[in-house]
């Protein structure tokens, strides 16, 4: 049974993150589990995720949810914005909540880290020539 869909096509925030990520080497869009996913072989980002409250989901629709860099995790938790996504959170995973106003200058190194975690070396190495 496929997931229902949990995301506004015409959301801007979306078509933004969705300019971003297809921008990167081999980048694809797919919908997964509802949302939409940016990927090349492995996933890289998700724009959307939720977490678990007292046996409930509680969506957070306009976020990013990202890889980040072992190294960067723990200080990128401290941000009051960040959350740990279900089921992803136990991989490592964070979630950005993007707000009104998202510094995407923040969101695009943010991609592009978890873009590098997850890449073929081919993908990285395209990247790396631009």
């Amino acid at each position: 049974m496929p997931h229902a869909q949990m995301f506004d096509e015409d959301d801007p925030t979306l078509a933004r993150l969705e300019e971003l990520c297809l921008g990167f080497p081999d980048a694809k869009m797919k919908v997964s589990h509802g949302r939409p996913a940016f990927y090349t072989t492995k996933v890289f980002a998700y724009y959307g995720g939720s977490i678990k409250v007292d046996g409930s989901y509680v969506q957070h629709g306009q976020s990013l949810v990202f890889l980040p860099s072992p190294d960067e995790a723990e200080a990128l938790a401290q941000d009051e914005r960040i959350y740990r996504p279900a089921y992803l959170g136990a991989y490592g995973w964070l979630g950005l909540d993007l707000g009104p106003d998202p510094n995407w200058d923040e969101v695009a190194e943010l991609v592009e880290e978890s873009f590098r975690l997850t890449a073929t070396r081919a993908a990285i190495a395209a990247l790396a020539a631009r």
